[in-house]
């Protein structure tokens, strides 16, 4: 697929950025990788914007940078050498929270070993954008590119906007996630109480015991067995179904 020419009207480009989200939302409503979501930004922003011949998105946790994707083992290289020496276009990016964009020769004085690696790959210009979803995900999209000119300010602009929306999508991805992690705590302890109670059932029958010394019982056993509650009645539940425990 031809990425549009960097000299393209706004109007046009701008509907590039548009489909490019467009089909990032509709990987969202299929997919719930996170890898896979960030692989198809890395590859839509390599389409939306011009110039961008290589793309990559850092992720920080902790205070730890790593590239969760990129769209060639060079770039991630590239970006993995600014992580080793702790500066670069892509952590200038992450630290201010702004837009950084520079030709590989005018970074040869900042980052000159970011720079000369760079350019021995091929790249000539960088493009970086913050990316912020919530309190606990920062990182920032990576474009590299052939051209020795630099990214123009257009370029820029359609990046912060890909981007900017990309966070909106995200934001609700997390919210998505953990809404999922709620429902399963819940379906485990819903599950877990039902199978305590059963248990409790079985003991007040079999031991003719009231529901609290039933529970005290299957506390008691956890205890002595290092066992979660709902690990040992369900064993004593399936012992039961089982025919090993006879009723007294």
């Amino acid at each position: 697929m031809e990425r549009p020419d960097r000299i393209a009207p706004a109007s046009p480009l701008f509907d590039e950025v548009t489909g490019a989200l467009e089909a990032l939302t509709a990987v969202l409503r299929e997919e719930d990788d996170f890898r896979i979501l960030l692989r198809h930004v890395c590859l839509q922003v390599r389409h939306a914007v011009p110039g961008v011949d290589e793309a990559s998105v850092t992720l920080v946790t902790g205070e730890v940078p790593h590239t969760a994707t990129a769209t060639s083992g060079v770039v991630d290289e590239l970006d993995g050498e600014q992580y080793r020496i702790g500066d670069g276009p892509c952590l200038e990016a992450v630290r201010s929270g702004k837009i950084v964009r520079t030709s590989v020769s005018d970074a040869l004085e900042r980052w000159p070993r970011f720079a000369r690696g760079a350019r021995e790959a091929g790249f000539g210009s960088f493009l970086a954008a913050p990316l912020v979803a919530d309190e606990q995900f920062s990182g920032a999209v990576n474009c590299y590119g052939r051209q020795d000119d630099g990214f123009e300010e257009v370029e820029a602009r359609l990046l912060e906007l890909y981007t900017t929306a990309v966070e909106a999508i995200l934001r609700v991805y997390h919210r998505y996630l953990r809404a999922r992690e709620t429902a399963e705590h819940l379906r485990t302890a819903l599950t877990s109480r039902a199978v305590i109670d059963q248990a409790k059932g079985m003991l007040m029958a079999i031991r003719q015991v009231g529901a609290d010394d039933a529970f005290a019982l299957l506390v008691e056993q956890s205890q002595r067995e290092n066992l979660k509650l709902r690990e040992v009645a369900g064993r004593f539940v399936d012992r039961v179904v089982s025919g090993h425990v006879p009723p007294r």
